[in-house]
């Protein structure tokens, strides 16, 4: 099973206030084929989410003005977007945190910083479960 043709489709959003993080999973995510939407906190990612559609969103949870938690859960409040997986990123492995994550919806906890694998691991993971 092939995942190439169905990846030029799927789109990716990344919502890091960390121009580094956002660079890395851009070009990570482009070399693999997919669509990148970046956005640099939660209320960019939700002025963009609208139109572009993403299949799926990394979402980072320090960050400034709305963190990565609320972010995930106004994002899975949302009726067209309630099924979107939202993987959470951050610095921090501990359980709460991921207990925290899993209570506002999201989808999985993604460990900075994250390699290329890893990644790309996570987005056929959680695409063929949501398709």
């Amino acid at each position: 099973m092939t995942t190439s043709p169905q990846s030029s489709s799927l789109t990716i959003m990344v919502i890091d206030d960390s121009s580094t993080i956002r660079r890395s999973a851009q070009i990570f995510l482009t070399q693999a084929g997919y669509q990148v939407v970046l956005a640099d906190d939660g209320f960019d990612a939700l002025a963009k989410i609208n139109d572009h559609h993403p299949a799926l969103v990394f979402c980072d949870i320090l960050m400034p003005r709305l963190d990565g938690y609320q972010t995930c859960a106004l994002i899975k409040k949302s009726v067209r977007f309630h099924a979107t997986p939202v993987l959470m990123l951050s610095s921090k492995d501990g359980l709460f945190d991921r207990a925290r994550g899993a209570m506002v919806g999201a989808s999985a906890y993604l460990t900075k910083p994250f390699t290329k694998d890893s990644l790309l691991a996570a987005v056929r993971e959680h695409t063929q479960a949501a398709g």
